[in-house]
This record gives structure tokens, sequence and C-alpha cells, in this order.
């Protein structure tokens, strides 16, 4: 795996290269979406060791920090672009591709020679919850907007929904932070299990010199996909917002998938739900609220308003899904490939969606 990941950054040279000779917006898009696939998994590894050395306390607070780091790097770059309805449809296909693509295909992985797997049902309790409640914070600012914008003038209910939207970010800020200290401090006995993963393997100095790097070259090739993000979907016939919702969130969740399959094949399923269904919650109340936050500091506002209910719908879904799964603290083999399911259709009606 580590030769692997290590052939895999000569990527990141190749698309260095290739902006130097300014090859073509595809090709730039391409070399630089793939590098950062092994980026994301060095910084996660890096994460990891140094959390493992840190304690509970400092180690929650690199996971808030860098959990998603490829992602919310990703996502700075095209903001900052001024692609703010990429931004958030980022946000949506990351959210469902977690919950939906990554746990169906680690329990489709988990379960076959196997009749079912089990995995403990109060932290998967939790989990839903929290990605329930991920839902009700993501609906409310567009409903808010709905009611607004028939009540006074356009100015106006934009203003509102940038109000409303910087407290709502704060708000789950705030739950994010609460859960981590619930988890890791207050009721750590009975959430331990989920969170230990083993002894570091690697020195403190290597720990941090890889996070600071991996960190620096996906901002790197960040920028590199930014620039090519219009040309890139104009050349393939593709929506802005299907390359959001469906193509980055691939890009940026690629560690994230393929750490659930291999621990979903040593059934340990509890810590597949926490990687998987832990991300969606972090990209929720941790990254997109940060990003409306980090949008000010851009000059590009963003506000919590999806626009289209394709989006909406979507969310609520794979919350309903999970939830169902969740329950009763075991997984089967079609419980995965219903998941899977659901993603391919909304999939398919985000690829035929009229971009707004």
């Amino acid at each position: 795996m580590s030769l692997s990941l290590i052939a895999l950054l000569l990527l990141v040279p190749l698309s260095l290269a290739l902006a130097a000779l300014h090859a073509a917006p595809l090709w730039l898009f391409a070399v630089g979406a793939a590098a950062i696939i092994p980026l994301g998994e060095w910084i996660r590894r890096a994460t990891e060791q140094v959390a493992e050395r840190a304690g509970p306390a400092i180690g929650g607070l690199l996971n808030v920090t860098f959990g998603n780091a490829a992602e919310f790097i990703l996502a700075l770059f095209v903001l900052r672009s001024g692609n703010v309805g990429v931004v958030k449809a980022t946000i949506t296909g990351s959210i469902i591709g977690n919950s939906l693509l990554g746990l169906g295909m680690a329990i489709l992985a988990g379960s076959w020679g196997r009749e079912k797997q089990t995995f403990n049902r109060e932290r998967a309790g939790l989990l839903a919850s929290l990605l329930i409640l991920s839902v009700i914070a993501l609906l409310l600012p567009a409903l808010f907007d709905y009611t607004e914008r028939g009540l006074v003038s356009i100015a106006r209910a934009h203003l509102l929904d940038e109000r409303l939207s910087l407290g709502v970010s704060v708000v789950l800020i705030l739950v994010y932070a609460g859960n981590r200290y619930y988890t890791l401090v207050t009721h750590r006995d009975i959430f331990a299990s989920a969170d230990e993963e083993g002894s570091p393997t690697w020195s403190l100095t290597k720990s941090l010199t890889v996070l600071g790097a991996a960190t620096i070259a996906v901002a790197v090739e960040a920028e590199l996909v930014s620039t090519a993000l219009e040309p890139t979907a104009q050349r393939l016939g593709l929506s802005l917002f299907f390359v959001g919702v469906i193509v980055l969130p691939l890009v940026g969740n690629a560690a994230e998938y393929a750490s659930a399959l291999y621990f979903a094949r040593r059934d340990r399923m509890g810590l597949v739900m926490t990687i998987s269904v832990g991300s969606s919650i972090q990209i929720a109340l941790m990254t997109a609220p940060a990003l409306v936050l980090g949008s000010y500091a851009l000059g590009h506002p963003m506000d919590l308003v999806f626009g289209n209910p394709l989006e909406l719908m979507a969310i609520a879904a794979s919350a309903f899904v999970v939830n169902s799964i969740a329950l009763d603290g075991e997984t089967t083999w079609f419980e995965g490939a219903m998941l899977v399911s659901v993603y391919a259709l909304l999939g398919l009606a985000f690829f035929f969606a009229t971009p707004r």
C-alpha cells in the first residue's frame, strides 16, 4: 500500500510539468484530481499518527482540522474562483457520497463470505442522530429563503440568508465541538473502541513533516483543478453542477472510501460507520460552516441556501437510509447494495438535471 501511494505521488510533479507546458485543461484537471487522492491518504495517515501520540483531546482537534483537509482545501480554491454553486454541490456530494456510496461499498466488501456484520448500536445511533441534525440545519436556510422572498425585496432576502447562514454555521461548529468532547472525554468509555486504532509507528517529526508537505501539495493541486474546472466541464459536456456534486467529492473522499473498504474486510464495521458516516457529519457540521465563514475572507460570500431541491432531497434521503441501517446494529450485503443503488439513482438525477 505504501509503495503504491509513493508511486502515485509522481502525479504531483507530472501535474506541475503539465501546467508549465500549458497543457490542455482536461489533462490538468485529470492529473491534478488524481494527485489529490494519494495526498489525501497521506494526510489521513499522518493525522492518525500524530493523534495517537497526542492523546484524545489533541487528537480530536487534529481530526477536526485535517479530517477532511483535501475536500476543504479543494473547496476553498473553487470558492476563490467564484464558483459558489459548485462548492455547495460539493458539500452535497460529499455528504451523500460518504453515507451512501462509501458505506454501501464497504458493506458489500465486508459482507463477502459472511452472513452479516455487527457494530456498536450506541455509536451508530449517535452518528445517525447527528446526520439528521445536519439535514435539519441544511434544510432550514432553504425554507427560510423560500418564506422571506415572498415578503421582502430580493436584496433584503439575500442579506437575511447570509446572516442566518452565519448564525447556523456558528451553532453547527459548536455542536460538532460538543460531539467531540462527548465522545472523547465525558463518555470515552462508551465510544473508545470505535476510536482506538493502535500504536503510532511513525516518529513525531516524520508525522508532522508528511502532514505539512501533503497539505501544501494538496493546495497546489487544488489550484490547478479549480483553474481547469470550467473548461474541463465544457470539454466533457458536463454541467458544473454535476462535476461539483459527483466528480469532485469522489476525488476528495477517495481516501475515506479506501479506508472503509479496508476495515470492512477485517470485520470492523464500527470503525467503518465512524469513517463513512462520521465524514459526512464532519462535512455538514464543520467543513460547510467553515467554508461559509471563510468565504467572506475570500471575497465571495456563501450562504447555506441550497437552491436545487434535488440537493436537499439527496441529503435527507441519505440520512433516512443510514438511520434505518443503524437501528439494528448489523449489516448484510443487500443493505450495502441498497445504499449504492440510492447513490446511483441520485447520480442519474444530477446528471440529467438542468443547470441553474
